[in-house]
């Protein structure tokens, strides 16, 4: 079998890349489950060596272990999510137990961990590097957590429970898709277009071909899509229509409802946290992050949260203002809400989307973000249409450093489709490293972008290119990483650092000189006028109070949820939410980014889980750190970019993150930044 599957052939394509054209669905559980096998035998070797316990051959043997099934299981990873199939979705249910199972057989091994464990006690005696020594530190606590400690009938259960999590996990997200693909609004005729400017039309025209009527509009749950309608379209019933579709994902009844999913995840993650001894899967959670506790994270809710009510209320009195004004009499409604924020926005600041996107081609977006990348770390990207893909859409580019050497493969994916799951994210196909040979990084970006029709540009809005440049900062993370051992490697960092690098990179789209360059009109090629820029800028902050009373509301419901202490969890999760949002005073009128019924972030796996709150952490991050650019005089400086380098992307998880941070901007973080440049207080010139 081995012989006639390419999965478990050597890689022949540049750089190692996977033989996508050969690989079949049915080509992953026989060759998942080899490479499994593959990696106990190899840790078996680790511990049946004559030789007692060193940090060679046994911690940097362990980072070397896997690797066959890393590779594999990343390719399979990227296609479940990019371009999945029944025949995919079949082999994700029927895996995701057998590699829970695999994982906890590894870091439940005795004695794999006693020598690990020995290890780590004597470690001031041996002699290690501090990367060696954080990389001891983080295996080993990688072991402790996945319930090394735990005694043998508490690791049974362990080992069964977090193969039950990644069965329901895999359900979770097969049933968000299922929702997303099957809803569609058809609009039949120029009335239900009613106030769509062309670009909505046509990337509504794009979807409806693409489902088989070319000719045809199509609003999908797509954010592309469905959010320039719920701005733009003045059939207020329309809007109802598709606003309460997208928020019903994974909520209704029958095969696909993930509403006793998600309490049977959470009431496993409750015993799980118990296991470990927490009263709560939160404590479990934080205990591995910068924040630490529920508290940390509370006080920064609370410095955040009622100041963006108040800014919310504010914008309430000008949207309805602006209903009177136009005779409607009607109370705001969720529906309504960016409707009206787009008629205030167009009245005070002039700044019409229409009017903005031309500007915003993706590739010269694309270009832009390269071009930063050069300027700040001396890269060049290079188009390599002869490298293997698994779309026609995706490109692959070798990423050039700055005296010419292959540093890495980035593969950009960036077009909606049916069977590619929403959102935005960055993943890998393997990591950088020097342990056991150098490894060159191929990191993926994926975005779900509406693309445009045949023979017309894909045009994005501001939002958009924001996305495109925040997970091209995920990327640099991933390609910039220049350490020597796999676990540090990249984004494999505490999860309420891992957003500092994309956030952060969020900035340059909004700097004057790069909008200057790169943003031009797609048919006269001229640069955007310096009084639409100056019109952005001055909006930049408009419905900043809607934004983060989304967000945050979205973080005070995975924080709730995630702190109950009872076994057994609300009976009604959609009736629990609506009431811890109504007890921290949420307006109806504004809703949050994400139900729990369909918040993949939390229940499409556990990276998130009580851990949504790491966009505002990072974002307090993000804030203070991109002021060292604005105090050295201009956003490529040198020196400042050199730090950032080497502190914030290519570190990996070799540093403590608040060292890292420290490292970078010579201090730790204050959250005033972050709240100057959300709007919520006066900067000192306003002041």
């Amino acid at each position: 079998m081995s012989e006639r599957n390419p999965l478990l052939q050597p890689w022949t394509a540049p750089y190692g890349l996977p033989p996508f054209a050969a690989i079949e669905p049915g080509h992953f559980a026989p060759a998942l489950r080899a490479a499994m096998d593959c990696q106990l035998a190899e840790l078996k070797q680790i511990v049946a060596q004559a030789e007692p316990p060193g940090f060679e051959n046994t911690v940097a043997a362990f980072d070397r272990s896997g690797r066959l099934l890393a590779g594999i299981a990343a390719v399979f990873h990227n296609l479940t999510a990019s371009q999945t199939s029944p025949a995919l979705q079949a082999v994700q249910r029927e895996m995701a137990g057998p590699m829970a199972a695999h994982a906890s057989a590894i870091f439940m091994n005795a004695a794999l961990f006693e020598r690990i464990d020995g290890l780590r006690t004597r470690s001031a005696t041996l002699g290690l590097d501090a990367e060696q020594q954080r990389l001891l530190e983080r295996v080993h606590l990688d072991f402790v957590r996945a319930g090394a400690c735990l005694p043998p009938a508490a690791q049974k259960r362990y080992a069964a429970l977090m193969e039950e999590l990644a069965s329901l996990t895999t359900r979770f997200a097969q049933n968000v898709l299922h929702d997303e693909t099957e809803h569609v609004l058809w609009l039949e005729g120029e009335d239900d277009l009613s106030g769509l400017p062309d670009f909505v039309r046509a990337a509504a025209r794009q979807a409806a071909g693409e489902r088989g009527r070319p000719g045809a509009h199509v609003i999908t749950l797509s954010r592309s899509l469905v959010v320039p309608f719920l701005t733009f379209s003045t059939r207020r019933d329309l809007r109802e229509r598709s606003w309460r579709a997208w928020t019903s994902r994974g909520a209704h009844p029958g095969e696909h409802d993930n509403r006793d999913v998600a309490r049977q995840i959470l009431r496993l993650r409750n015993e799980q946290a118990r296991l470990h001894g927490h009263a709560c899967f939160a404590d479990h959670a934080l205990a591995d992050t910068m924040a630490g506790t529920r508290s940390a994270v509370q006080r920064l809710l609370d410095e955040v949260w009622p100041r963006a009510l108040q800014a919310v209320e504010r914008e309430r009195v000008a949207l309805e203002g602006a209903m009177l004004g136009a005779g409607v009499t009607h109370q705001i409604e969720a529906w309504d809400w960016r409707y009206w924020a787009e008629r205030v926005r167009m009245a005070r600041y002039a700044v019409d989307d229409a009017e903005i996107k031309p500007y915003f081609q993706l590739e010269r977006m694309v270009e832009a973000a390269f071009d930063c990348a050069g300027r700040l770390f001396g890269l060049r990207f290079e188009h390599r249409p002869d490298l293997p893909v698994y779309h026609p859409d995706v490109k692959a580019y070798e990423v050039h450093g700055a005296d010419g050497e292959v540093l890495g493969i980035f593969l950009q994916d960036n077009f909606a489709r049916t069977n590619k799951r929403s959102g935005a994210w960055m993943s890998q196909l393997r990591w950088q490293c020097r342990n056991g040979g150098f490894e060159l990084p191929v990191i993926l970006n994926n975005n779900n972008f509406a693309k445009g029709a045949p023979g017309e540009p894909t045009l994005l809005s501001m939002d958009d290119a924001r996305t495109l440049f925040h997970e091209f900062g995920h990327g640099l993370h991933g390609l910039l990483s220049n350490v020597t051992y796999q676990r540090l490697s990249g984004t494999q960092v505490l999860r309420d650092f891992v957003e500092l690098p994309s956030q952060l990179f969020e900035h340059w789209i909004t700097e004057r000189e790069v909008l200057h360059r790169h943003a031009r009109h797609w048919k006269t090629g001229e640069s955007i006028p310096g009084a639409l820029v100056d019109k952005l800028m001055a909006a930049r902050r408009f419905n900043q109070g809607y934004e983060t009373v989304r967000y945050a509301a979205s973080a005070l419901a995975d924080m709730a949820v995630h702190s109950l202490i009872d076994a057994e969890p609300p009976a009604d999760l959609c009736a629990y939410e609506a009431e811890v949002l109504a007890r921290a005073g949420l307006p109806g009128a504004v809703g949050f980014n994400h139900r729990l019924v369909h918040f993949q972030h939390l229940f499409s796996g556990s990276s998130y889980a009580a851990g949504y709150y790491v966009y505002l952490w990072a974002e307090v991050l993000d804030a203070d750190g991109y002021g060292a650019f604005e105090e050295a005089g201009g956003p490529f400086d040198p020196a400042t970019a050199q730090r950032l380098q080497r502190f914030i992307y290519g570190s990996g998880n070799s540093l403590e993150p608040g060292a890292a941070y420290a490292a970078f901007r010579g201090r730790a973080p204050t959250v005033e930044p972050l709240l100057r440049k959300r709007g919520l207080i006066e900067d000192s010139a306003g002041a």
